[in-house]
């Protein structure tokens, strides 16, 4: 296992769409013991240091209650080829809802390409909601190798 550099953070992020957002579930919304809500989500990447997340909003919806009451997010994304062929990234950084005046022109850039069929309808017919999560810090880790039936002698 080798830690990832930022531009190959930045290749994960640019090149996966789902990952698992974990918000804090204490009252103050720091999370003093208290186990996260965790949540898979598709999610769209600036480029630059923000994702973006599409809400489809119900009648009350936990995810987005504990959204505004958090300080401090996390969010990881994966990729697994192979048991000995991964990467990983996790990020902790601040999340908002993206202010409505902005959001016509957030929803223009966003793509994205893989969303369950459900939330593609609800989101024609239901509230929806544009999150933004700024990154603050990130970390990644990787292991590329061969698995040991395939190594040669030499291979470290």
């Amino acid at each position: 296992m080798e830690r990832m550099d930022d531009e190959e953070i930045r290749q994960i992020l640019s090149t996966q769409d789902v990952g698992i957002l974990g918000l804090p579930t204490g009252e103050d919304g720091i999370h003093p013991g208290r186990a996260p809500s965790l949540r898979p989500l598709t999610f769209w990447f600036d480029g630059e240091d923000t994702l973006y997340f599409l809400y489809v909003l119900g009648a009350s919806s936990r995810k987005v209650e504990l959204s505004e009451r958090a300080e401090l997010a996390r969010f990881l994304v994966y990729r697994v080829e192979t048991t000995f062929n991964w990467r990983s990234t996790l990020l902790r950084g601040s999340i908002e809802r993206v202010p409505e005046g902005k959001r016509d022109e957030i929803k223009e850039e966003i793509e994205i390409p893989w969303r369950p069929d459900v939330f593609e309808r609800a989101s024609e017919s239901e509230d929806t909601r544009i999150y933004q999560f700024e990154i603050e810090e990130q970390t990644g880790i990787k292991q590329l190798e061969l698995p040991p039936e395939l190594r040669t002698e030499g291979y470290e």
